[in-house]
């Protein structure tokens, strides 16, 4: 799950952010302590940010300097400012998009997805995953394992690669079906449980028993 992390010392906008980033499936927080934005930064590890540059004790184009000496996390820019020198400094200090104040809420969304979109499903395209040993191939959807091939259909890739993405942690059944039914045909709750199912007979073949977990209740997880 992609983390966004919010930088606004407005805290009812802060807020009103983090309630709707969260309704479109992302983890989302927002800074409390303007003191601390690095080490919050580097504890949490988000994967964008949303940064006002109107702050308490040191502005956004200062932050935005200190987190490109150590990452090039995608970072948005927040401002009441419609200045294009506001604008083009946001750029020039490393911004990689710019939303002014009054917001659709709309429009924040859709900038968070195509950043996310283009910064790391594009990277995504030339990797793998592992987990204990097992290699995911996210360019033709084919496990690997000791010098094994496993073939997966397209709802058994998508599975796999989210509970990789997201391994030591339990995904929600509501969550890996909103995954297949945003990117895919709608599945419900009992399809889900067969996609599960044949999954995990596929690594049971090749000696992977028990390699998905199930969390009564919760959902499922993969683990190192």
């Amino acid at each position: 799950m992609y983390k966004i992390m919010i930088i606004e010392d407005d805290l009812t906008i802060a807020s009103l952010l983090n309630e709707n980033i969260k309704k479109w499936g992302f983890e989302s927080y927002y800074i409390t302590d303007f003191n601390e934005i690095l080490n919050e930064f580097q504890n949490r590890k988000p994967h964008l940010i949303l940064l006002d540059i109107s702050l308490p004790f040191y502005n956004g184009f200062y932050w935005c300097c200190e987190i490109r000496k150590i990452s090039n996390v995608p970072i948005v820019f927040l401002s009441s400012h419609t200045e294009n020198l506001d604008i083009v400094m946001a750029m020039n200090m490393g911004g990689d998009d710019y939303i002014t104040k009054p917001f659709s809420l709309d429009i924040v969304i859709a900038k968070i997805q195509a950043l996310l979109r283009r910064t790391y499903d594009y990277y995504r395209e030339v990797e793998t995953l592992e987990v204990k040993g097992v290699l995911l191939n996210l360019k033709d959807t084919v496990l690997s394992y000791q010098n094994n091939k496993i073939e997966l259909t397209k709802n058994e890739y998508k599975i796999m690669r989210l509970l990789m993405e997201n391994k030591n942690k339990v995904v929600s059944r509501e969550e890996i079906m909103k995954s297949l039914w945003d990117s895919d045909c709608f599945i419900d709750d009992n399809t889900l449980t067969v996609n599960v199912n044949r999954l995990r007979k596929k690594l049971e073949e090749f000696g992977l028993k028990d390699y998905i977990i199930t969390k009564k209740g919760m959902g499922y997880l993969v683990h190192d």
